[in-house]
């Protein structure tokens, strides 16, 4: 059911407190083990933070944010599996369609954010309609990380630079050097992708 899925992305609200320790006291000892190092550059890129999806995430990244909020909330969270984002963006159906509204990309801009529509820019969350289990932006806006059915991390649903293709159920896309490729630092951070504007989950 829809209630085993966040309805919309994580949005920087949710992400800054465990990315920036704003649930800590000042003079708590540092971790670093646990929580993102600080980022480079401003990982919401100057697109929007209040209402936006996180974005600029690595896997292990938001893997650990489930991991501090099952501890924080004493209820478990992680990531879906692929297998499971597809279910949900299906909203259960038994369909091989490439969108969970059916076949059409000309119906795409009701509910997704894409390369037509999307000016080069993500957006705030929930602005388009919903799936039949009330899940947003599914398609479009930021790509999602999932666990891979081969075990690997990847991402689903496409984002705001994608044409329609990368949209489908089926598609994916995997984080290749190109996603962190302007990072100076050696070694480049496993927490934040310089080049990864698009990636949110």
């Amino acid at each position: 059911s829809s209630d085993l899925m966040s309805a919309t992305e994580i949005t920087w609200e949710a992400y800054d407190v465990y990315a920036y320790r704003l649930d800590e006291p000042e003079d708590a000892p540092y971790d670093a083990a646990s929580r993102p190092t600080k980022p480079y550059l401003p990982p919401d890129r100057g697109f929007g933070h209040e209402g936006y999806a996180a974005i600029s995430t690595t896997h292990k990244s938001v893997t650990k944010f489930c991991e501090w909020l099952s501890a924080k909330s004493g209820k478990k969270y992680r990531l879906p599996t692929e297998d499971e984002w597809e279910h949900a963006c299906r909203a259960g159906a038994a369909t091989s369609s490439p969108f969970f509204f059916g076949d059409d990309p000309a119906r795409l801009p009701d509910f997704a954010w894409f390369k037509a529509n999307a000016d080069g820019t993500p957006h705030p969350v929930a602005k388009k309609k919903h799936n039949a289990w009330g899940l947003f932006d599914m398609h479009g806006n930021v790509r999602e990380w999932v666990n891979g059915r081969d075990g690997k991390p990847t991402t689903k649903g496409g984002c705001y630079l994608d044409e329609p293709p990368a949209l489908h159920i089926s598609a994916r896309a995997s984080q290749d050097r190109t996603w962190n490729q302007t990072d100076p630092q050696i070694p480049k951070s496993t927490w934040w992708l310089s080049d990864g504007p698009f990636a949110g989950f």
